[in-house]
């Protein structure tokens, strides 16, 4: 089979919800979109799916991201197949329906393209069984909201290559997902055989008058929910049984086993049922819209997230390994521009940073808050340390460059969403010290927002002293600050913190 191809244009075919978080989630990491729906309504659906997940995407990492990816539409399904490097498809849990748009595409898509499956039950042999290049295919299955939740099953059917299934990891990882290889294929894959038995509970519990959703809902929120954030229950099991782990665990549980505690098989669906579950979830509710309850779920997926990134656990750890992606990514475009010479130019700053005002940027006078301006320049140090050779093997290796005084003026505001670029600009240099001047610009005008100006101190981290760095990266920084010796003296450097004098 062809070598799979690097994604920089995804297909979607079919949008909906699930359409609507992947094209978001791969927008944001700097993917194309082409979304591919015979319903020409569902352009202005995607668009509106896309923005309303933009306010959660811009707080999930502050690392370094490319320049965001380009949406477009059509209802010609084969048309998208022909322009895009991976297709995703999304169209109705109906096996004739899918097997016949995925065997039309196919033969229009080349076969170095791969096609992956959103779907939450069905079997990939039977999927993939009237296409082009069957081999390609797979089951790609994520879960809801696409955008925030890095988790999608993959699972090959009985012609699926080795190759497809290890490229869409791949492309996958590179959007912060965390591909799990399902061993074979099995109706409902995974995750959704382990979420139907918990279903068939629930509806039973509310059926027989046991429980309320609500209660329900409470038994796992305030409870289990909370450990299966970082730990399944196998591993939550495993702690169970103390000292001796799992083995104890089932000697000591395994009977309760045998006791008529569930069942497995799901309830008759009567009205009295419906009405029960539609009662139940409408008091949840709290006359709460579905947009503002997407909001609220979207909040706290990314506070969970960012709190387990600490522990580098969960879906903290794919987020970790996410972020170290980005900043390598960013550090090692900004190395390649200063030793190529491109980013250096005579009598021109450096301008390595290119950001924009985040929701959460703004405090309650509506404008960029305080401590985010320290976060900004500190990116625009960072990048330059990671130009010229200060990276993680550095810093491993004992060495490193420590702020000792910043000094932040404010020139004029920013708003939410204000795109934003930094340039910087070397003053000074000798063994030990880097003397820096920031400009933090706005986009659209290039209008001075603020200024950041730092001195920093290289430093031998073991022994806890002043140290002289590094001569190759002194001789980088060298050409960074003779290149910016033609630079007019900033008329703000150097000044410090008064009251005018009368």
């Amino acid at each position: 089979m062809a070598a799979m191809r690097p994604v920089k244009t995804l297909g979607l075919l079919g949008t909906g919800v699930i359409g609507g978080g992947w094209a978001a989630r791969a927008l944001h990491f700097g993917i194309d979109v082409v979304a591919a729906d015979v319903k020409p309504e569902m352009q202005a659906w995607i668009r509106g799916a896309v923005e309303n997940a933009e306010a959660a995407l811009s707080r999930l990492t502050f690392a370094p991201l490319p320049p965001k990816g380009t949406l477009s539409f059509t209802t010609d399904l084969r048309a998208m197949a022909r322009r895009v490097d991976f297709i995703q498809e999304n169209i109705p849990e109906q096996l004739e329906l899918k097997q016949s748009v995925l065997a039309d595409v196919s033969h229009c898509a080349p076969p170095d393209v791969i096609i992956a499956s959103s779907t939450s039950g069905l079997m990939p042999s039977e999927l993939q069984r009237d296409m082009q290049a069957p081999e390609r295919f797979l089951v790609g299955h994520p879960f809801n909201p696409v955008y925030l939740l890095p988790l999608v099953e993959l699972v090959g059917g009985g012609s699926t290559s080795g190759e497809a299934l290890e490229a869409a990891a791949d492309f996958y990882r590179y959007i912060g997902m965390h591909p799990l290889r399902v061993r074979r294929e099995v109706p409902g894959h995974l995750t959704d055989r382990l979420q139907e038995a918990l279903w068939r509970e629930i509806l039973h519990l509310v059926n027989d008058g046991v429980a309320s959703t609500g209660e329900l809902d409470d038994s796992i929120v305030y409870g289990p929910g909370l450990r299966w954030a970082a730990m399944g229950t196998n591993l939550i099991y495993h702690l169970a049984g103390g000292e001796s782990g799992m083995r104890h665990m089932l000697q000591q549980f395994g009977p309760c086993l045998k006791w008529p505690w569930t069942k497995l098989e799901a309830p008759e669906l009567s009205e009295q049922l419906i009405d029960r579950m539609v009662e139940g979830t409408q008091a949840q509710a709290g006359g709460r819209s579905i947009r503002e309850l997407e909001r609220l779920r979207d909040d706290y997926l990314v506070a969970i997230q960012q709190v387990l990134r600490q522990f580098d656990i969960g879906a903290g750890a794919t987020l970790r390994a996410l972020e170290e992606r980005l900043y390598q990514q960013n550090g090692a475009a900004a190395r390649a521009a200063v030793d190529d010479g491109a980013g250096v130019v005579a009598g021109q700053p450096l301008r390595l940073v290119e950001t924009y005002v985040r929701p959460e940027w703004v405090d309650y006078n509506g404008h960029m808050t305080d401590s985010r301006y320290l976060q900004v320049f500190g990116d625009a140090t960072d990048a330059l340390l990671r130009a010229v050779g200060v990276d993680d093997a550095y810093r491993a290796s004992g060495r490193a460059l420590y702020t000792v005084e910043t000094h932040v003026t404010h020139r004029s505001e920013a708003s939410a969403l204000e795109p934003l670029y930094v340039t910087t600009q070397i003053l000074g240099l000798d063994d030990k010290r880097v003397h820096l001047f920031h400009n933090l610009n706005r986009r659209r005008d290039d209008r001075l927002v603020a200024t950041g100006e730092q001195l920093y101190l290289h430093v031998n981290s073991a022994a806890g002293k002043a140290s002289a760095m590094d001569a190759t990266l002194r001789a980088k920084l060298e050409k960074i600050r003779i290149a910016h010796a033609g630079i007019d003296q900033p008329p703000r450097s150097g000044r410090h913190l008064s009251l005018w004098k009368s």
